[in-house]
């Protein structure tokens, strides 16, 4: 049986998550072992997790993926990408994190790299101690993930959902199906094989410590809630925002895929769904999914002509970022060079709902903006009448509270206070909060979060079958409209702007324009 790895990290920052919660011992399976999303995120969670003795000492990480590698060449992968993670005692505990390292090679639609596995993993749980307890994790392309599935289940390596013990979970990584019909279908053969107790959809951005902190901030202070609601908000404007373009070889996969599906329909949808979801009964998982998936049924049902009233979709060309020169879209490697994928989407919804009926939402999103960021900004409305001076040039920042999500982690509220010396002249001030300044701590990361909810198994961060279906549906509306031989192109948009002119009209009232993060 191995030893845990040391329980005290030597960088306090990864100190956010308490002991108390070490989950049962258990074989981590990673399909796609050879990947970027392994290298980059999964493992380096893992490690993170171990290294601040959240994981059990009984825990073995099997790397499954085609290349004819052996334990030894796997973990001398993986050895060159976490000595880089800044851990100034990785000599010391790397080795120890090694020995829960193993590999087994095969393609996704092979029955004998199940077989294969399969052996493996029975022979770690007496070596490891791992107990029969199975985390797959699917971080592969989205067309093996029935595959694998299907393949699990022939080979016996996945348990009938109602056995509690020895457990078996599996995490899809987004997206999640391509359009609502794809997404049905791969309900379909998921929920086939297994129960959805045991399907954890993954979205990292629920992950986010800052994220989380939207539910805390609503219904752990009553100063918010009694506004919290069309009297009160003006309107909600969200925001994920990129500067960069198809970095890593990414236009292939981006160019079938697109803003609407890669951010919309997962990221965005759910950060709506955390700020204008009720209360929840409890902090129970399906108390709080349950309140989530009634926000995404609350959106419209719109025709194409809704479509073209209320969302705008644009593709960057050429431009700079920083004073560097960068390509459009069409020069992007991987990328057609008559493409109408759309690289930014802005949404003007509302909700059909007794809390925010006739309240705007505005959602948007794009590559090659001038910064990364993420954001949500509430415009309360402003008092009825006007009884001090107040400079219009300062006053559309006021009554608003903005939540960061990234960088700077944190929310600021803005309003309006007298000037010094003046009779009645105010002036718009904030009162910022910072997560880091506050608490001393960095924000784990998602995935650390996430893999360590997945094996607990705690479902509260991962989206249900529902919520996926429902978020499609609003998503297919405007997918249908773009697909209409009248349909116009994505609006053009220079690198390094805040996107399409057109965007612009979208929103209308006294607090006119996008927020220029």
């Amino acid at each position: 049986m191995t030893e845990s790895i040391g329980t005290v990290d030597a960088n306090p920052l990864r100190q956010n998550l308490p002991r108390a919660r070490v989950p049962d011992p258990c074989a981590v399976v990673l399909f796609g072992a050879t990947g970027d999303l392994t290298h980059r995120k999964l493992v380096p969670a893992l490690y993170h997790l171990a290294r601040g003795g959240n994981l059990p000492s009984e825990c073995a990480i099997v790397g499954v993926a085609r290349r004819d590698w052996t334990d030894e060449q796997f973990r001398g992968e993986l050895e060159k990408s976490l000595s880089q993670n800044g851990d100034p005692d990785f000599a010391e505990f790397w080795p120890q994190f090694a020995t829960r390292l193993a590999f087994s090679s095969g393609t996704f639609d092979d029955p004998q790299t199940y077989i294969r596995l399969k052996e493996r993993l029975d022979q770690l749980d007496v070596s490891h101690g791992t107990r029969g307890n199975r985390l797959y994790y699917l971080a592969v392309a989205p067309e093996f993930f029935s595959t694998i599935i299907e393949q699990l289940g022939n080979a016996g390596l996945v348990y009938p959902s109602r056995q509690e013990s020895p457990w078996s979970r599996v995490v899809i990584e987004k997206p999640f199906g391509h359009d609502l019909a794809s997404a049905r279908e791969l309900n379909r053969d998921v929920t086939s094989v297994l129960d959805e107790s045991q399907v954890y959809r993954i979205d990292h951005y629920l992950g986010k410590e800052t994220v989380q902190n939207i539910l805390a901030l609503r219904f752990g202070n009553a100063i918010f809630e009694p506004i919290w609601n069309r009297r009160y908000v003006e309107s909600v404007q969200i925001t994920v925002s990129e500067e960069l373009g198809m970095a890593g070889g990414r236009g292939g996969y981006y160019d079938n895929s697109g803003a609407l599906r890669d951010m919309v329909q997962n990221h965005l949808m759910q950060l709506l769904c955390l700020v204008a979801m009720e209360a929840p009964v409890n902090l129970s998982a399906d108390a709080v999914r349950n309140e989530r998936v009634k926000v995404l049924e609350a959106l419209p049902h719109w025709t194409p002509e809704d479509v073209a009233k209320n969302v705008v979709r644009g593709q960057y060309v050429a431009g700079s970022i920083e004073g560097k020169e960068v390509p459009g879209y069409h020069d992007e490697k991987g990328v057609k060079p008559d493409s109408k994928t759309e690289t930014y989407v802005a949404v003007r919804t509302t909700l059909n709902n007794w809390r925010w009926a006739g309240v705007p939402f505005y959602l948007r999103t794009g590559k090659r903006l001038p910064k990364r960021a993420s954001e949500i900004a509430i415009q309360f409305r402003q008092p009825p009448t006007t009884l001090f001076e107040v400079d219009s040039d300062e006053a559309g920042g006021a009554n608003l509270l903005v939540l960061r999500i990234q960088p700077n982690e944190g929310a600021s509220l803005a309003f309006q206070a007298k000037v010094p010396a003046s009779r009645r002249r105010l002036q718009e001030v904030r009162m910022d909060f910072r997560y880091g300044t506050a608490f001393a701590v960095a924000p784990p990361e998602a995935y650390e979060r996430l893999l360590l909810d997945v094996m607990l198994g705690d479902p509260t961060l991962y989206t249900r079958t529902d919520a996926v279906e429902s978020a499609w549906r609003f998503c297919d509306a405007i997918l249908d409209a773009w697909a209409r031989p009248d349909a116009p192109p994505p609006a053009p948009y220079v690198a390094g702007s805040w996107g399409p002119e057109a965007a612009d009209a979208l929103i209308t009232g006294e607090h006119s324009g996008w927020r220029r993060l």
